[in-house]
């Protein structure tokens, strides 16, 4: 009820912004750039008041944000406040003069702090998607790209969003990158000049996916996720992308067991894996899957992609066995071991690490006597609009509708009001014609 009441208190004060509707507004979860932190500094620029609209949050006042006792409080030299388990602070008009900065990271719009996991502040940007998308385009693209494979950019990011509005999103890769209040001329210009415009198929916005590079080859949305197949997103080479070739080598044994000594002072913490930027990803989604604790990569004692290929000639299972070690805050260390055989292959790119384990189309898979080697092409899942291809094409004089119609084809680019207004035709020709038939 208390995100509902914020969400009507933040659209009253966007009501008196010209060509601005509720329906606009979006809200995001910060958690690329924040991390997850129990303590937050922030400070705001313009007049910025409490949900209730009564306690004012001083201006160019540095503020520490921290938990205690389940409450989130908000100290600086000359004030404290004391919150339950969240708070909003909201500009009293939206504009530019108004910016809340957090972690030395710019916002535009409402911020809401809530206690999560309970034990991180997490901040919840609210903000219209126009501006949301001012802060995505230059951060999911260069900003020195051409103005019409901005624009390109600028449609499937709001398609996406729009299709994305019931999710809990945030600003990470899971979603979109998002980077407040750090805007870039030709970026903003790309969405102004395309405001509103949607990526269609029937009349319906699509799920406008996009990637870094599809190799060569694009990808269909069934393949990736186990949808159903969409027509828009065919299985074909793509003459404009620049086909990214990557290298992967990983070391069988991180960490030799016969040279640990746990008798030495520090010995735990002076353990560093041979390939700690592919083991930290491990240790990562290992947590993630329940291993709590501080993590040590001993080996991974068996990788092997299976030369089974689906139409697009990417990979579909392969095997995995990773040995690690475990301590638990009580100081006890654990032996485990997580294998994987014959499963999906989508089940161990993540634990690799994604800028690492590049893609699924594999060329070539080795292994040696103390390493595999893994050789592909392209960035990413591969489905939709390939991001380094668009910006190709925008070198070559392409506009962003062909650019759209290229990696989208079958599609139509309408505008929001547009396809709102055709639908409330249907309906209301579907009322006139229940009526004729009823007299």
């Amino acid at each position: 009820m208390k995100r509902i009441i914020l969400l009507l208190l933040f659209v009253t004060i966007f009501l008196n912004q010209k060509e601005t509707h509720a329906s606009e507004i979006l809200k995001v979860k910060l958690k690329n750039y924040i991390g997850d932190k129990e303590e937050l500094t922030i400070q705001v620029k313009g007049r910025y008041t409490t949900m209730n609209g009564i306690e004012v949050i001083s201006e160019e006042v540095e503020h520490i944000l921290t938990i205690k006792k389940g409450s989130i409080l908000l100290t600086n030299q000359n004030e404290k406040m004391s919150f339950d388990d969240s708070f909003v602070l909201i500009p009293d008009v939206y504009d530019e003069e108004h910016v809340i900065t957090v972690n030395n990271k710019k916002y535009l719009g409402a911020m809401e702090f809530m206690i999560e996991d309970g034990k991180y502040i997490r901040p919840i940007n609210q903000i219209p998607i126009e501006d949301y998308l001012k802060g995505v385009v230059p951060f999911e693209v260069y900003p020195s790209w051409k103005l019409e494979t901005l624009k390109a950019q600028a449609l499937a990011a709001r398609t996406y969003t729009m299709t994305h509005m019931d999710k809990d999103m945030d600003d990470t890769i899971q979603y979109q990158v998002y980077g407040g209040y750090e805007w870039f001329e030709q970026a903003s210009k790309a969405v102004e000049e395309t405001k509103g415009e949607i990526i269609t198929f029937d009349n319906k916005p699509i799920n406008a996916y996009y990637s870094a590079s599809n190799g060569g080859v694009t990808e269909n949305n069934k393949n990736v996720w186990g949808e159903t197949a969409r027509v828009y997103f065919p299985i074909k080479k793509d003459p404009y992308d620049p086909i990214q070739p990557w290298t992967l080598t990983l070391h069988k044994e991180q960490l030799f067991l016969k040279n640990i000594d746990a008798s030495t002072l520090n010995w735990w913490d002076k353990l560093v894996e041979k390939d700690p930027s592919i083991t930290e990803s491990m240790k990562n989604r290992l947590k993630k899957q329940g291993y709590e604790g501080d993590i040590k990569i001993l080996s991974i004692s068996n990788l092997d992609i299976s030369p089974d290929q689906n139409e697009s000639n990417r990979a579909k299972k392969g095997s995995i066995k990773i040995e690690f070690l475990r301590r638990l805050i009580e100081g006890t260390i654990l032996y485990e071991v997580v294998e994987l055989n014959e499963t999906a292959i989508d089940k161990i790119r993540p634990l690799i690490g994604g800028s690492s384990f590049k893609s699924y189309l594999i060329d070539s898979f080795e292994e040696h006597d103390r390493y595999y080697v893994i050789r592909g092409r392209g960035f990413g899942h591969g489905v939709g609009m390939s991001q380094w291809g668009a910006s190709i094409m925008g070198d070559k004089g392409y506009t962003y509708r062909d650019i759209i119609d290229h990696y989208y084809p079958g599609t139509t680019i309408k505008k929001i009001d547009d396809i709102q207004k055709d639908e409330e035709k249907k309906g209301e020709t579907s009322k006139s014609n229940e009526g004729n038939n009823g007299s």
